[in-house]
């Protein structure tokens, strides 16, 4: 697998870099992706793959680039605790979103402990008034594709309600 900076642009506030990746296999498929570093979080904009991926790779495809795409991104998963500035990334800001910085890939728990917390932003944004999908993205650090299967998931899995009920 190979990971190397395509651009930057810089605006007053901070950066956003784009990050080329390519992983090849050995019966000669390939894989091309394109990543986005935006406010400390990665979300990739652009798949191609040779032959075509199924769902099921493609949802594997975060697993198979995440370390060696956050490595040469220069992001690692946020730290437990209060970081250098006091601020405890746990602690959510005034509008609901979370006041740390984003929790991307293998910072974000899976199977029923990430269930749980998604609800529980979901339902905070809820109570808040705030876009309780935002609420998950932000804290997720996963675009809204990520954090809407994940939403799926937490109501699958009983914590929260049925948007509509069936009949």
């Amino acid at each position: 697998m190979s990971v190397w900076p395509a651009w930057e642009v810089r605006d007053g506030t901070g950066a956003t870099a784009w990050f080329g990746v390519r992983l090849e296999f050995g019966d000669g498929a390939h894989v091309d992706a394109v990543a986005v570093v935006s406010e400390g979080c990665v979300s990739i904009e652009d798949v191609r793959a040779e032959p075509a991926l199924s769902l099921d790779d493609l949802a594997a495809l975060a697993d198979w680039i995440e370390d060696p795409l956050s490595q040469a991104c220069g992001i690692g998963v946020a730290p437990d605790g209060p970081g250098p500035d006091g601020a405890d990334p746990d602690d959510t800001g005034p509008d609901g979103a979370d006041a740390g910085s984003c929790l991307a890939g293998s910072g974000w728990p899976r199977g029923v402990e990430g269930q749980w917390l998604v609800a529980q932003k979901y339902r905070a944004a809820q109570e808040q008034g705030t876009d309780p999908v935002l609420a998950v993205m932000t804290a997720t650090g996963y675009g809204r594709r990520k954090s809407l299967r994940l939403i799926g998931q937490a109501r699958d899995a009983g914590f929260l309600t049925r948007r509509r009920a069936r009949h």
